[in-house]
């Protein structure tokens, strides 16, 4: 059984922190203010704009002891991580997550958060929101679709999202509990204690500026260790500014992913708005959803 954290209240707090690579505080400051106009509290973690001349915020102790401050805080009952980049993955080890268990909250974001999310399911059953993060708020977008997909998430509101049909994709159903997320982090998650559970799963992944071959071999990656093969559906999502190599690699993204998985026989969605765009929309990591492909259109419905 997986375990859902409690829905937010207004005058609830939600702790704000960078848990990887460094984010300047002003490009956080509308997150804070519309986070507020939502009914929240905020708590501004001093890794928010911190940090040396280095990608990180704050160095590997630095931002454990913030992150497991904000875990640990019965106050705080959502975690929106300010940006991905790099770095869950060298203090993950190190998360004490026994009163996470006890007092389960929401974990927020996406790319690098990836690791938390597959981390946290895999281990202790506990859904997460794979959802926009701080920047998705600024320059007016928080009015979007997809930052206010997070806003109704966040209060409990069950998730119907379409998409268009994709000619590469594999028409048909399924209902299962939903994970994924980064298809890099998935796939350096291999054999590690953030190793991600699929098996009768709806998987989902997304990547940003990669060349095509690396994507191809990630894709071999989880292939080979047989992530693959036994799910219930996959949902892939955006893959922005894709590289190819002066010698073309010779096949799309989408092409490349439809090779990898046409003869497993599960429903397969192309091209779904969940990513690095702007088309992003709130997932919730370990919670049940229907999904349905037609010739038409693509329904992932959250399951109740």
């Amino acid at each position: 059984m997986i375990k859902i954290p409690p829905y937010l209240k207004k005058g609830d707090t939600i702790g704000i922190t960078c848990p990887a690579g460094y984010m300047a505080a002003g490009k956080v400051q509308t997150c804070i203010e519309v986070l507020q106009q939502w009914g929240y509290k905020i708590e501004v973690g001093h890794t928010v704009g911190s940090g040396s001349a280095t990608y990180f915020s704050g160095n590997d102790e630095e931002r454990l002891a913030e992150f497991q401050q904000m875990l640990d805080d019965k106050n705080i009952k959502a975690i929106l991580c300010a940006r991905g980049g790099y770095g869950c993955g060298r203090i993950i080890e190190d998360i004490d997550f026994k009163k996470f268990k006890k007092n389960p909250k929401w974990i927020i974001g996406f790319s690098d958060i990836t690791i938390l999310h597959s981390h946290i399911y895999s281990n202790y059953r506990i859904a997460t929101l794979h959802a926009p993060m701080a920047a998705a708020f600024n320059d007016g977008e928080y009015k979007n679709e997809y930052v206010q997909s997070l806003r109704k998430a966040l209060t409990g509101k069950s998730a119907k999202y379409t998409c268009k049909a994709n000619a590469l994709n594999i028409r048909g159903a399924a209902s299962a509990q939903l994970v994924g997320g980064n298809l890099s982090l998935l796939a350096h998650a291999t054999g590690t204690s953030s190793d991600i559970e699929t098996k009768g799963k709806i998987l989902f992944i997304e990547e940003t500026g990669e060349y095509l071959y690396s994507a191809d071999r990630m894709l071999y990656q989880l292939k080979r260790s047989g992530k693959l093969n036994k799910l219930a559906g996959l949902i892939v999502g955006g893959f922005s500014d894709m590289k190819d190599t002066t010698r073309p690699f010779g096949k799309t993204i989408y092409e490349i992913i439809f090779d990898i998985v046409k003869g497993y026989g599960y429903p397969v969605c192309m091209g779904f708005p969940v990513g690095h765009d702007k088309e992003n929309y709130a997932l919730k990591v370990g919670a049940g959803y229907h999904l349905n492909i037609t010739q038409k259109k693509v329904v992932l419905r959250e399951m109740p």
